[in-house]
């Protein structure tokens, strides 16, 4: 039960948070490096295929940026917003364990 309100708060924290602020100055905000706090509590990897598995058991071949429901971005962006990391892109081919599929 924990893990689904934590998500449930980093997902409701991310949403506000991508809402106060405007698609424009998203598009030139700074790329998230996996040193960044944020990054390192989501478990967020540039590359989704060097994702620590045992770590992450939830994460899935397949499952990248450029496919979940918060990537701002058209899927041939190589970087994008993302409301989980307010004001900074993601890599299209990365993941984090906030990773839930588009629709």
């Amino acid at each position: 039960m924990k893990s689904s309100r934590r998500t449930f708060l980093i997902t409701s924290i991310g949403a506000v948070s991508a809402l106060a602020l405007s698609r424009e100055a998203l598009a030139d905000a700074p790329k998230v490096a996996e040193s960044d706090p944020t990054a390192q509590a989501l478990g967020y990897k540039m590359d989704a295929s060097k994702v620590d598995k045992a770590k992450f058991a939830k994460y899935a071949a397949g499952e990248e940026c450029d496919n979940c429901s918060f990537f701002q971005g058209k899927p041939t962006d190589a970087f994008a917003p993302c409301p989980m990391f307010a004001g900074k892109q993601v890599a299209a081919k990365g993941w984090c364990s906030a990773y839930n599929k588009k629709a």
